[in-house]
């Protein structure tokens, strides 16, 4: 038997001991950042957590009058418990079984082989899933629970069950554990620094975990990168015109109105599957807004504003760069909110210069805003409101949480274990650099948006909003639409963005893409994924307009592209150049606002 040179266990020992003591400075470092945080009780976060709780008391109230099904769902429980124990017992023995418990097909976190292959590891991960299915099987079997407190509450267990996943512990995930074991702690050390890099580039009450890497990425440089030049600009905005790829272009320019929650350029990421370059190159002359990434001195911004200063602005620019009146208009999102009210205000001022109206993944009936819809409630909007009054803007950083909450496997748990347990560096990736690459907004327009939109629903009401002095009404608008909305979107539920189409009192068509909020959308033909249905009658009900539709492989973009083209306006003429209209270039494309990262920004 060989025997380990005395000189080289020391060596161990003292690696070992140099190891943990890095581990120990990057904790302290990291526990000290957690103790100085200043905690108020307007907090949000705080309120938040209050407004969970009466749902936990309601649950809790529900169970006592209705114990039957919870006695049956933990009776279950106990019984698969002793199957498993009895199956692992089988499996040191050296016989196969069958587990009692299987993951999700979606689920990820448990395709290392160790997980089935080790009887040790296949109990603990069998036992985590039978505990966190069956707490919430008990949650779905709970009668007398309302439905907006049933959704909160299975949030939050969500959450809590996630956050306890044995895959997120380093002593108990084989990856970790074998990463541990090559590089004698270092990746340990190097998480821990990471991690508390990533709570300085954080936000109060949010761990935002980098999700690639920032360095790879440019805006300008290798993503929004098709050729333009910006030829407008107020406080609010920066107006795109691009350059033509094309002999002729459609005589009705294109404008589109992005989410200002999110950054234009989801919608020209790279060359590929950039849907500015696909409507460039089909002829269109294409604008688009690129909003401000707003501080504190823009907080009295208001919904209004961002209507006059945005499409409207937008609007009056491209006829003294064009010479048109008539523009066709894409909205994404919270951008086709805005476009939704504007046509409207535009109806009751007796004025029409959008002849036809795009409305991509939008909400216009907020009676079903999905899961996002667990935050929204007076006690969470009155806190965030005092929180907006004192800071002058809501942290784009913190939206960004919120949502990666509603995915948080994918989303926060799996960079999670990559960057701190594995102490990996997060891979290049565009989307996730988009995702990262936040926008505030202001305490006013926010606050409106909330309350009118998400608390009371009021885009629906005839005159149940009112701006610059008018109230408007969405069915009044005559205007052509074409929604599109994406399946298995989880921040827009098709189901709720399909009411807009019975909302709005034009000719209407509406289309299903696969995939989700972002995929769903950003869907070039060329890649031949995910397709889309369609469906030429619109009956009241949205499951019944599935029913009867008809499923299209490739690319919505085609589909609308024969759309548009049936709404007039659409003959040829000399293609347009930036600049050669009355307006002057003021810089290249993609301008300064997108480039306005958070960190530069919050306290201007």
């Amino acid at each position: 038997m060989s025997i380990v040179p005395k000189e080289t266990v020391e060596t161990a020992i003292g690696d070992f001991y140099d190891m943990a003591a890095r581990l120990t400075e990057e904790y302290g470092k990291i526990f000290t950042k957690i103790a100085n945080q200043p905690t108020t009780a307007e907090d949000p976060a705080a309120s938040v957590m209050s407004d969970f709780s009466q749902a936990f008391k309601e649950l809790g109230e529900a169970v006592v009058h209705n114990p039957t099904k919870i006695m049956a769902d933990q009776m279950a429980m106990m019984k698969k418990q002793q199957e498993i124990f009895q199956n692992i017992t089988l499996r040191f023995l050296g016989q196969e079984v069958e587990p009692v418990i299987h993951p999700e097909v979606s689920d990820k976190r448990f395709k290392d082989p160790q997980w089935q292959d080790n009887p040790v590891f296949d109990f603990i991960k069998q036992w985590y899933l039978l505990q966190g299915q069956s707490l919430m099987q008990m949650v779905k079997d709970t009668d007398g629970l309302s439905d907006h407190s049933r959704k909160k509450v299975e949030y939050l267990l969500r959450q809590y069950i996630n956050a306890l996943s044995p895959t997120n512990f380093a002593s108990l995930n084989p990856e970790v554990i074998r990463k541990t074991l090559e590089t004698g702690g270092e990746n340990l050390v190097s998480g821990l620094a990471q991690l508390r890099q990533d709570m300085e580039d954080s936000v109060q009450g949010a761990l935002n975990v980098a999700m690639t890497d920032t360095s790879a990425f440019q805006v300008g440089r290798n993503v929004a990168t098709t050729p333009g030049k910006v030829i407008y600009q107020n406080d609010l905005m920066q107006l795109i015109q691009y350059t033509p790829t094309t002999k002729t272009t459609f005589k009705r320019p294109l404008l589109i109105i992005p989410p200002f929650i999110n950054k234009y350029y989801i919608l020209d990421l790279r060359e590929k599957n950039s849907f500015v370059k696909w409507l460039v190159d089909q002829g269109h002359t294409v604008f688009v807004i690129s909003w401000v990434n707003p501080g504190a001195s823009l907080r009295d911004k208001s919904f209004t504003d961002y209507m006059h200063e945005g499409p409207l602005d937008a609007v009056k620019a491209i006829e003294l760069a064009t010479g048109e009146t008539e523009v066709n208009a894409i909205g994404y999102c919270l951008g086709g909110t805005l476009l939704s009210a504007t046509l409207a205000y535009l109806k009751k001022k007796g004025q029409d210069p959008i002849k036809s109206a795009t409305f991509m993944a939008t909400l216009t009936d907020f009676s079903q805003p999905g899961e996002i819809g667990v935050f929204i409630n007076e006690t969470a909007i009155s806190a965030l409101e005092k929180q907006m009054a004192t800071v002058g803007f809501y942290d784009g950083r913190q939206m960004a949480f919120s949502f990666n909450t509603l995915r948080e496997n994918d989303l926060f748990w799996s960079f999670f274990i990559n960057n701190y347990l594995k102490g990996e560096r997060p891979a290049a990736f565009d989307l996730l650099y988009w995702n990262t690459d936040s926008t505030n907004l202001p305490a006013a327009m926010h606050s409106f948006y909330l309350r009118n939109m998400y608390l009371h629903n009021k885009l629906i009401e005839k005159d149940g909003i009112e701006l610059d002095g008018v109230k408007i009404d969405l069915s009044a608008v005559k205007v052509p639409a074409y929604f599109v909305s994406a399946a298995q979107d989880h921040i827009a539920l098709w189901q709720s963005t399909y009411k807009g189409v019975k909302t709005l009192g034009g000719k209407n068509r509406f289309v299903l893409g696969g995939s989700g909020h972002i995929a769903g959308i950003v869907n070039p033909p060329e890649a031949n994924k995910y397709g889309y249905w369609t469906n030429e009658t619109l009956p009241a009900d949205a499951d019944d307009w599935f029913k009867g539709a008809e499923n299209h492989e490739g690319s919505w973009w085609i589909d609308w592209q024969s759309w548009v083209l049936q709404q007039g306006g659409m003959e040829s003429v000399p293609v347009r150049t930036p600049g050669d209209g009355k307006l002057a270039i003021i810089e290249d494309a993609p301008g300064k606002y997108v480039k306005q990262r958070i960190i530069d920004v919050a306290h201007k």
